[in-house]
């Protein structure tokens, strides 16, 4: 049940639409890592291909994965996330 201050407070609007951000950035994530991991790792061992000594569904699935969600979440974190007040405001 949303409450009076609910539907009046700016706070609510700005942390759903960053909440659902970071679940698109989650399934972002999960769809990039399960795709190179079973893409590339479905192929019989003695098929696979490495780069820098890992094979290549683990270098792109991890490696590549977890740098380039990191650059993605700085990106959003310095140009979309909005910096709130925790305090309650008093109405006068």
């Amino acid at each position: 049940m949303k409450t009076k201050a609910h539907k009046t407070d700016p706070r609510f609007k700005i942390a759903h639409r960053e909440a659902w951000i970071g679940v698109g950035l989650a399934i972002f994530n999960f769809i990039w890592w399960f795709g190179f991991a079973y893409g590339l790792g479905a192929r019989p061992v003695e098929e696979y291909t490495y780069v820098f000594g890992l094979p290549a569904w683990f270098f792109y699935s991890c490696v590549v994965g977890f740098v380039l969600m990191s650059v993605i979440v700085w990106i959003v974190a310095k140009f979309f996330l909005t910096d709130v007040s925790f305090e309650a405001e008093v109405e006068e």
